[in-house]
């Protein structure tokens, strides 16, 4: 599966956590995603949840994720670039 095809997926249910959280975000539903990326608790899920605190435009707490998840701080500017990347990542 692609990233578009994940995005564009009617049901994510049968999905793993950390494709659901994704999805939830290119489906407009941050709340949903953020309360997914709560409960994983790896460095993916650090660094998705870096990507939703990005997103809300909350710069501190999405640098204090991206350093959980081992990655490097992103800005706002590179909100579907990072999402791209996670994505191809947790659809390996």
């Amino acid at each position: 599966m692609t990233p578009s095809e994940l995005a564009s997926l009617p049901d994510p249910s049968h999905l793993s956590s950390e494709a659901q959280a994704l999805w939830q975000v290119k489906n407009g539903s941050w709340d949903a995603a953020h309360n997914i990326a709560q409960e994983i608790h790896t460095r993916m899920g650090s660094w998705i949840h870096a990507l939703l605190h990005v997103i809300e435009g909350d710069q501190w707490n999405a640098d204090y994720w991206f350093s959980k998840a081992g990655k490097p701080s992103r800005k706002p500017a590179e909100i579907e670039i990072l999402w791209e990347e996670i994505a191809r990542e947790v659809l390996q």
